[in-house]
């Protein structure tokens, strides 16, 4: 077991939820998995973490996704942590260098999805290259609402698989 699972699992109920919230940004989430120790190793924090976050309601994914910047930004859409942002820094680091005609494609797809689903684009950015990151922009804009809510949920799920296992070795 890792040595901050190990901790973690000791820690009081609420300040648990708070510690592990920046890797998911659902107070929902944070809550179930705090309620959910003691977890004996990594793999079951991952798959309970799964299974809690395909259980939450469309309104805890929303609260998710505020938590993190647009693409190719680094201020978020809603509230987040110090360390939610930076993780975001890290994740989307081809977005936020990329030359100034790629970010300003960036930045009017993010304003047309923003007006076409009400939310910000969530993609899990690590290891795409702008283009990348462009491509699945457009075409998930030719998603209808209830599609792209799930599309948007299985990034933000992958994000968080990602960001629990930056959070057990920091």
């Amino acid at each position: 077991m890792s040595r901050i699972l190990f901790r973690w699992n000791l820690l009081p109920l609420d300040e648990a939820a708070g510690e592990i919230l920046p890797c998911c940004g659902s107070h929902a989430w944070a809550r179930k998995m705090a309620s959910g120790r003691p977890f004996e190793d990594v793999a079951v924090l991952l798959e309970t973490s799964d299974r809690i976050f395909r259980g939450l309601t469309d309104t805890d994914w929303s609260e998710a996704f505020q938590s993190h910047p647009r693409i190719g930004s680094t201020v978020s859409a809603g509230k987040s942590s110090v360390r939610s942002l930076e993780w975001s820094v890290q994740e989307q680091r081809f977005a936020t260098e990329a030359v100034d005609s790629r970010r300003q494609a960036l930045a009017e797809g993010n304003l047309e999805y923003e007006l076409k689903f009400q939310r910000i684009f969530i993609i899990c950015a690590t290891g795409k290259s702008v283009d990348e990151i462009l491509e699945n922009l457009r075409r998930r804009l030719t998603n209808d609402e209830m599609t792209e809510l799930h599309e948007a949920a299985e990034q933000q799920r992958q994000i968080t698989q990602i960001r629990l296992r930056k959070w057990l070795i920091e």
